[in-house]
């Protein structure tokens, strides 16, 4: 497949026009095991998506999923980090039970680093006996693929994607190696491919997006016959700012830049504009994946879930800015952050003749439920882990009113200070600074203050009570992430 280049309206009226014809065209519903594609971006904010209301930044191929599906408006991800959010939501874990909690890199493999030739760490590796998405459904006959950022255990231990259900993985296994989107190789299951022309500077000649998007098409071709699940965790939009120039100039001219301090990443030139380019080559890259689908007359037989790992990266790092953005909209917090603005995230769900058009969901839900409703939906109830967090949102999607909510959403982070919160309800607790300031529990009534802005603690003991006492039931200790003050 080769990645065209054309301008920025173009690209849009070239995916959405011909993926609308080819649909109608080819249709072949139930003939088939229903086909899952999960899209996951990169430190995404709620906000950043023209259908979450963004000013700057046009994402149209997303906004069609959205207007012809669900949008839900308080999805919530595993974790304000990447690596334990994505193994979340490939467990159906949440946070205080989840075997990866942080972002951490793992010591004494010095044997495995050797033998596979590491040139980056990789973060702590999924233990053996956990089961993933990918296990359940090739346990049920599922082609299994994954294209993009893993951070999950490199390759020769037990946390290596293919030890973890992925017949293919493709991409970035380590997400320090992910930091620069023009690598000088990427791995295709435990070998690595050199791309000739990159050297980890600002530019090169293949951009690590691209590869994604002709792998994840190759892996439909080669499965069309086959029930598939392709796994999607793009590295884009996070830093460093790197996206073609053809894609930047898209903004040049109606994005105004200003002066910053740099810190940390590499620098570009026209972040503000490269920044929103990155966006919306993701939003570029979806369309074409898409109309791939459609192209092979598969949309109708095939389930779409896009999200994002966590809120939008803060104090213009990198040269992002979140602030010009309203990247997390009217939420409190960033990145790192276990307030709404660095948890609560997009997410859009489409399937063509079973998900309802133009659907607008405020149940309250998270990563941790993706694993069991999308095992519900594919028929695959058995394949289920009995100690899932998750509840099925197969109600929500399909517009039924008999939806089971949670009792309440749960997290724990060991960084940043030490931090934990849970939800029940329109009521959040959070706790910030464990390790530095002890344990103090603020209260916020999420429906009347969604910024997070006043503390309801003191006027509300009797709940404050309760949440903190689920606070501690929700959790199990961690050797690998010890938390002191609460283990």
């Amino acid at each position: 497949m080769h990645i065209i280049r054309p301008a920025y309206w173009q690209v849009y009226a070239l995916v959405l026009l011909s993926g609308l014809f080819l649909s109608s065209a080819f249709g072949q519903s139930g003939k088939r095991k229903p086909n899952v594609i999960v899209f996951l971006a990169d430190d995404l904010g709620y906000q950043e998506l023209g259908c979450y209301g963004q000013n700057y930044i046009k994402t149209p191929n997303i906004d069609a999923l959205a207007d012809r599906g669900l949008r839900m408006t308080q999805f919530y991800s595993g974790s304000p980090v990447c690596a334990p959010s994505r193994g979340m939501l490939l467990t159906g874990k949440h946070s205080g039970h989840a075997y990866i909690r942080d972002n951490r890199n793992p010591k004494g493999l010095d044997h495995i680093k050797k033998e596979y030739e590491w040139e980056f760490p990789g973060q702590f590796p999924i233990p053996k006996d956990e089961i993933t998405l990918a296990e359940a459904l090739k346990s049920q006959g599922y082609a299994t693929g994954a294209m993009g950022k893993w951070g999950l255990g490199h390759f020769g231990t037990t946390g290596d994607p293919n030890k973890q259900g992925f017949d293919l993985f493709y991409g970035f296994n380590c997400q320090v190696h992910a930091h620069n989107h023009y690598p000088k190789f990427l791995w295709r299951n435990g070998k690595k491919e050199i791309l000739k022309g990159n050297d980890r500077t600002l530019y090169g000649e293949t951009f690590s997006q691209d590869r994604f998007i002709e792998e994840a098409v190759a892996f439909m071709d080669a499965h069309q016959s086959d029930p598939f699940f392709l796994f999607m965790p793009f590295t884009i939009p996070h830093l460093s700012i790197q996206v073609p120039q053809w894609a930047v100039d898209w903004y040049t001219d109606d994005i105004v830049e200003e002066e910053y301090k740099h810190r940390g990443y590499l620098k570009h030139p026209s972040p503000r504009a490269g920044y929103a380019a990155m966006v919306s080559y993701l939003d570029y890259g979806v369309g074409l994946v898409m109309n791939k689908v459609r192209s092979m007359g598969l949309e109708e037989d095939t389930l779409v879930i896009f999200t994002s790992d966590n809120g939008p990266t803060y104090d213009r790092l990198g040269g992002s800015d979140s602030d010009f953005f309203e990247s997390a909209g009217k939420f409190k917090g960033l990145k790192g952050s276990v307030y709404d603005g660095g948890i609560r995230v997009p997410m859009v769900a489409s399937w063509p003749g079973k998900i309802p058009e133009g659907q607008i969901s405020d149940e309250p839900a998270a990563f941790w439920d993706l694993m069991p409703t999308i095992l519900s939906m594919t028929g695959n109830t058995k394949s289920i882990p009995e100690n899932t967090d998750g509840i099925n949102l197969a109600p929500t999607l399909l517009g039924k009113q008999n939806q089971k909510p949670h009792a309440y959403l749960y997290w724990e982070f060991p960084s940043y200070g030490g931090q934990q919160a849970i939800r029940m309800g329109n009521w959040k607790a959070v706790r910030q600074n464990i390790f530095k300031k002890g344990i103090k529990t603020e209260l916020y009534d999420l429906e009347a203050d969604p910024s997070e802005s006043n503390d309801l603690s003191s006027e509300h003991p009797a709940i404050l009570k309760e949440m903190a006492k689920l606070m501690q039931e929700a959790r199990s200790p961690s050797t690998l992430y010890p938390f002191k003050n609460l283990d």
